[in-house]
């Protein structure tokens, strides 16, 4: 007997200490006073930081986080790249959240289930990512799982974005008026146009995790006399290619090995921005050798001299390790390429119609509108004329350009576990970049 009970106390004991760790956080939300070009101007912070505070975590561990809303305008933050396995409504998108009024809070509740790499959060609401809000959150593996590279020295987060000195109210009213977003008014490395300064040490290695959290303008990032070692994307262990820059788009992250292997004095590192014809924005920090020789010198280091399709042949060049470990040793299901069965294929046209006198923006000729009560909600309780299912065209695309753009509410459903082809059309004159929130995705052509 008292064996059987010391038995059953070691495997209670085992199965408590297997638990997913928690960690809490509360954020403060408001307005505050920021001079990123250099000239005042009203702000998001989150507990008084622009950009906001770092969150770092673990693969699985289970993120708490009170977020208080003390703007003036509802508010929410969403997980970019957070995968919600059946928890999307605490993925902060108008549609699936309800926003947080004025003077409340709201408390998300999320696990980094089975993920590993750089992430970043941001508002959802309104243009109120214009004006801030945003962070890095990253996502680091358990001591048991191993990552295909040797453990850095240190690593650094860069955000990089596009900015505007107009306040994000301001570029509402711009759209509301019939007119695109102006040009930016310049780029900033993490919240700043003075530049950052990353140190290190002379023969070490270094991780630089790179987003793009800007609103419109796609960069390119490089350092001056060094090469970049890509090792993830989007939280996927990647083939190991050696770069001198790399193009990253809107919403996009991505991670880089960095060998500081050259002679002992401080480097330029430059963010520019891509495809804005002769209207290069540029922002500039410092890779700074411990006990350097000599401060930074020369000319910046130019950025790539084509445009578009040198970056499209660039992308393709980012390779899936299929080899790494995953996030978890023992991933339940496996598929052979080539063996996988679409499910269903659709097709997504994105357009940019003025409609009612408003700049507007629409899928396969839709221009969707954020209903009252959310989605889930709806779908929930059968709340009737919230939405239309299966209304939006996507067998075809040429419904978009043969009738008059549209608002509506329509949702398109899926089964659980298909796997669906979509094929993007731009037929616009500018860069797009789309964002499939909380999926898992394979880019095949």
């Amino acid at each position: 007997m008292s064996l059987l009970i010391l038995f059953l106390v070691s495997v209670f004991l085992s199965g408590a200490e297997a638990d997913d760790p928690y960690r809490y956080f509360t954020w403060t939300v408001t307005y505050g006073p920021i001079t990123p070009l250099g000239v005042p101007q009203q702000g998001i912070l989150i507990n008084g930081q622009f950009p906001g505070p770092l969150l770092e975590c673990v693969t699985n561990d289970n993120l708490i986080i009170n977020v208080v809303n003390y703007l003036d305008e509802p508010l929410l933050l969403t997980w970019n790249g957070i995968k919600q396995r059946k928890n999307s409504w605490q993925d902060g998108v108008l549609g699936t959240n309800c926003p947080i009024p004025p003077r409340r809070n709201y408390t998300y509740k999320f696990q980094t289930k089975d993920q590993i790499g750089s992430y970043t959060y941001f508002p959802t609401t309104g243009m109120q990512r214009a004006a801030g809000g945003f962070g890095a959150l990253n996502v680091h593996q358990r001591p048991q799982i191993p990552v295909p590279y040797p453990k850095p020295t240190g690593d650094f987060s860069v955000l990089v974005g596009d900015w505007y000195k107009s306040g994000h109210k301001a570029l509402q009213r711009t759209l509301d008026s019939g007119s695109p977003l102006p040009f930016p008014d310049g780029l900033l490395i993490n919240g700043a146009q003075k530049p950052s300064t990353f140190n290190g040490d002379q023969g070490k290695t270094y991780l630089f995790r790179i987003s793009n959290v800007g609103l419109q303008s796609s960069i390119n990032f490089r350092i001056q006399s060094h090469k970049m070692k890509l090792v993830e994307v989007e939280g996927s262990h990647t083939l190991q290619n050696i770069y001198d820059s790399l193009d990253v788009h809107v919403g996009q992250s991505l991670s880089v090995l960095v060998t500081l292997d050259q002679a002992p004095k401080d480097y330029y590192i430059v963010a520019s921005t891509r495809f804005s014809g002769r209207r290069i924005l540029t922002s500039t920090g410092v890779l700074h050798y411990s006990d350097p020789k000599s401060p930074v010198s020369g000319p910046l280091p130019a950025g790539p001299a084509f445009g578009l399709h040198w970056s499209m042949k660039q992308s393709r060049t980012f390779r899936w390790n299929l080899t790494a470990s995953a996030a978890r040793p023992n991933p339940q299901g496996s598929y052979h390429y080539g063996n996988i069965t679409r499910s269903r294929s659709i097709k997504l046209q994105n357009s940019a119609p003025v409609i009612a006198g408003k700049q507007r923006y629409a899928v396969n000729g839709v221009s969707f509108v954020v209903p009252s009560t959310p989605l889930k909600l709806a779908d929930n309780f059968h709340i009737a004329g919230v939405f239309t299912w299966d209304s939006l065209p996507t067998a075809t695309t040429e419904k978009a350009g043969a009738e008059p753009p549209i608002t509506a509410t329509p949702v398109v459903r899926f089964q659980l576990h298909d796997f669906v082809e979509i094929v993007f059309q731009n037929t616009e004159n500018s860069m797009q970049t789309w964002h499939l929130d909380g999926y898992d995705f394979w880019v095949v052509g």
